[in-house]
């Protein structure tokens, strides 16, 4: 199990994540999501995942692809800390990632296949972590953040994200 973290155990900046998600297991919450996100971004038409609800922003495509790239550097810092690491883990620059990703090569599908992957390789290295690894600490993008934290900024992420594409692009 691992539980909501505090808000002391991350920026304040991640606060909207963090409070999209219920009072229960965040690894519980995680698992889950494999199945629903896959489904939910699996289920978006072929014709509207290039649609862009403003110019300047991000395609349905793109949103998925930031949320991979996201997971990839949350999860990394995670092992990083559980592994006892101590160095001062860097940000992410999300328009660099998405200038650098070439969507336009990319499919949908090629997109969910990918999130299942990195998800499950997540879910893979959460379970391997006890109770006392997920209050561990360690500096990232400028802030103390804990390996509980982590795991709840990616699922917050998630839920946030598909809560904007259901509002502003379907």
């Amino acid at each position: 199990m691992i539980q909501k973290p505090a808000p002391s155990e991350y920026n304040p900046f991640y606060e909207p994540y963090v409070s999209k998600l219920p009072e229960e297991d965040v690894y519980r919450v995680l698992e889950g999501q494999l199945t629903s996100i896959a489904d939910f971004f699996g289920s978006i038409a072929e014709d509207k995942v290039d649609h862009r609800y403003a110019p300047g922003k991000w395609s349905i495509k793109e949103v998925l692809n930031h949320l991979n790239d996201a997971e990839r550097v949350f999860s990394y810092r995670a092992l990083s800390i559980v592994r006892g690491d101590t160095v001062e883990l860097p940000g992410m620059d999300q328009d660099v990632y998405q200038e650098n990703s070439r969507m336009n090569a990319r499919t949908m599908s090629s997109l969910v296949d990918e999130f299942r992957a990195i998800r499950t390789a997540t879910l893979a290295l959460l379970q391997s972590v006890t109770e006392e690894d997920t209050l561990k600490e360690g500096i990232a993008s400028g802030s103390k953040v804990t390996v509980r934290a982590l795991a709840a900024l990616i699922a917050g992420h998630y839920a946030h994200h598909v809560m904007i594409v259901k509002e502003k692009y379907l």
